[in-house]
């Protein structure tokens, strides 16, 4: 999207032209209300959520503000410490693969990650920072590159905060939070500095607790206006934890282990982040300009145990994914706005670098002490990314946004098997093509298409032979390209009614699997998705608003195998009813109601998980203007389902034989939260 269309969207949301400052917490324009996407959106599947809304939800996880976008559930099989599972248009997206991620531009996948490809870790996030979420679903913009196939979410941290916060929570299962955040003007003229620090802990109700301990902070200086300005900012996340991994669930049935229990107590993990980023934008009438520029520290340690005793009946079958890397990267645009006589045309062009240098590894281990080494790899992986795009309205009723990439990927691997080091690199080329028609009686139609790709491992692309069985091994592409179609339509006709539908299809060469046992993601078979998404959002009185997402996927592989077609995990069925309440005198609250569909486990299909239902609660209090308490309430109904399942050999202690079984991780149990808000 060029940096005109976000400008307008800005400008719809929030009390100011694109002149005023966008980075500062948006006021809503019709309090309460969504801004309208007529005439700011190109397709159906997009949009942006405000601070406000996004402090209407409630949240057991930082990760779970990205629901927020309709048709994504985020869920988690492992300690609170760990990547977040994520779902959306029949994805089973891993910890991120193919959901493209960002935090004040700056990339939270993480390529060639020793866990699995495209790593999101967004346990750093602070909820009261986000100025506004935009999301995007499809491979239809060239500013987008790679993991962007199923969807892109972009959080905007804030330049300046309206009033400082400070908040201190206490809830059920060991629960602890407390945040200090503010901004302070540097002087007339000089900008303004915003600092926040953060610490929480959580137990769960897991048996062994999860013992998850993080502290994070944020130093930011910002001068000047969101599109005249610029800001520098300082962060940092640390965190440890224990881990209840999922487990079978024949030892449940037959009473060898609660659902809250584990089998290896001694899983689990650490994990900190350090980042120093900058931005700077300049425009005027005929042209604009934006520079980002990012250097991040990311460091985990992950023990893991998903099949027990499978692989060394006695000392076990866990297992150690060190990773450690420094990221660093460049984007760069630049626009120019052609003014005509029925309408706008504005072009832009852009470069995007990253570079990853990468030390990573697979160990054998018991509790957590180091037995043997599998693979040990250093990793240098960098990427040039250059787009071009052109929107442009044609007349009142016919927009245009047409543009097209170019990236290319090297990658050179120094391996502990020298058969497995090497260099590799690819390139592809990726167009995309959006029109839209409208708005006729405030509705607009969109028709998009469009390719676009993911990275596989980089290690893929020089392997040779399997380190963990020694036999030969395929290499797979570096570059995966996917292709998608949509036909979608948003209408504001009914007043304070704003829907949206849209069908889709996305083709990819090649899809991404887990191997739960290796605890690595491989290439697997070319795949197709077809779905409908229904959003709704209608504002029934100024105290009373209602969300309602549906959301439908058929995935299937492409290719002829006697294993089957379904795919593993992926998701068919998804749907989220929202009840939001404000401004009821001193009272405030939400309801949410939340379906995870059934998935197939195997190829299949002889395997499916159960469909789960689950409902959170807030209830708020204004003391007064600076003061206000809080009640959060999780999984209110106290549903026993699953938050995720699997299918796979595992072999218990005793066992003699590995047996295939679903292996599941609880939903957290019903919990509430307490928190008090001070407001200076």
């Amino acid at each position: 999207m060029s940096h005109p269309t976000r400008c307008a969207l800005a400008a719809l949301i929030i009390h100011s032209t694109c002149a005023a400052d966008d980075a500062v917490l948006p006021r809503v324009l019709v309090e309460g209300s969504r801004g309208s996407q007529l005439g700011v959106a190109d397709s159906a599947n997009a949009g942006s959520v405000t601070q406000k809304q996004l402090e209407a939800r409630t949240i057991y996880r930082p990760g779970e503000m990205l629901e927020a976008a309709p048709g994504l559930i985020v869920s988690q099989h492992s300690g609170e410490g760990k990547a977040n599972q994520f779902y959306l248009r029949g994805f089973n997206l891993d910890h991120g693969t193919d959901l493209r991620t960002s935090v004040d531009e700056m990339p939270v996948n993480q390529r060639s990650h020793s866990h699995g490809q495209g790593w999101t870790d967004l346990n750093f996030l602070i909820p009261e920072l986000t100025a506004r979420l935009d999301y995007k679903k499809g491979p239809y913009s060239a500013e987008d590159g790679d993991f962007a196939s199923a969807g892109t979410a972009a959080v905007v941290y804030a330049n300046r905060l309206p009033r400082g916060v400070a908040s201190v929570g206490v809830g059920q299962n060991g629960y602890g939070r407390a945040l200090l955040a503010d901004s302070v003007d540097a002087g007339a003229g000089a900008g303004s500095v915003l600092y926040a620090l953060e610490g929480l802990r959580s137990d769960g109700p897991f048996s062994h607790p999860d013992l998850y301990r993080k502290l994070n902070g944020v130093l930011r200086y910002s001068r000047g206006y969101a599109n005249n300005g610029f800001n520098v900012s300082a962060m940092f996340y640390r965190a440890h934890w224990n881990a209840t991994d999922q487990i079978p669930r024949r030892a449940v049935e037959r009473g060898q282990l609660g659902r809250f229990d584990t089998v290896d107590p001694s899983d689990g993990g650490q994990a900190h982040r350090y980042s120093l980023s900058g931005a700077w934008r300049r425009s005027d009438d005929d042209s604009s300009d934006k520079v980002s520029a990012y250097v991040i520290a990311n460091q985990l340690d992950l023990y893991s145990n998903f099949s027990y005793f499978n692989d060394d009946p006695q000392r076990g079958d866990q297992f150690a994914q060190p990773d450690r890397r420094v990221t660093s990267g460049v984007n760069a645009s630049h626009t120019w706005h052609r003014h005509m006589d029925e309408g706008r045309s504005d072009t832009s062009v852009g470069v995007q670098l990253q570079n990853d240098n990468i030390f990573n590894g697979l160990h054998n281990t018991q509790a957590r002490r180091r037995l043997s080494t599998t693979r040990a790899d250093h990793i240098v992986e960098t990427s040039v990314g250059l787009y071009v795009e052109n929107s442009t309205r044609w007349n009142a009723s016919v927009r245009s946004v047409a543009g097209a990439r170019l990236d290319h990927y090297r990658s050179d691997v120094r391996s502990d098997l020298a058969a497995n080091s090497g260099k590799a690199g690819d390139h592809l080329l990726s167009p995309s093509l959006s029109l839209i028609f409208g708005p006729w009686a405030r509705s607009e139609l969109y028709v998009n298409v469009g390719n676009g790709f993911h990275s596989n491992d980089a290690r893929g692309a020089t392997i040779n032979i399997d380190p963990k069985s020694g036999a030969a091994a395929d290499k797979v592409t570096q570059l995966v390209r996917s292709r998608g179609i949509e036909l979608g339509a948003r209408s504001e006709w009914l007043p304070g009614l704003q829907s949206a539908v849209s069908l889709y299809r996305l083709d990819f060469d090649s899809e991404l699997r887990f191997v739960g046992d290796a605890g690595a993601t491989e290439a697997g078979r070319p795949s197709r998705r077809t779905g409908i998404e229904l959003s709704s959002y209608y504002k029934a009185s100024s105290w009373l608003s209602v969300d309602l997402d549906l959301a439908y996927a058929r995935a299937r592989s492409r290719d002829a195998d006697p294993a089957g077609r379904f795919i593993p995990g992926a998701v068919e069925g998804v749907a989220q009813l929202a009840l939001t309440v404000d401004k009821l005198g001193p009272y405030s609250g939400a309801l949410r109601l939340r379906y995870f569909g059934p998935r197939p486990l195997t190829e299949d299909n002889r395997v499916r998980s159960a469909p789960s239902l689950t409902l959170n609660g807030r209830i708020g209090y204004r003391i007064d203007r600076d003061l206000r308490v809080e009640l959060e309430a999780f999984n209110l109904s106290n549903r026993r389902a699953s938050a995720i399942d699997y299918f796979y050999a595992s072999r218990l202690k005793g066992e003699a034989e590995p047996v295939e079984d679903v292996h599941f991780h609880p939903l957290e149990s019903r919990s509430l939260r307490l928190t008090l808000v001070k407001n200076f």
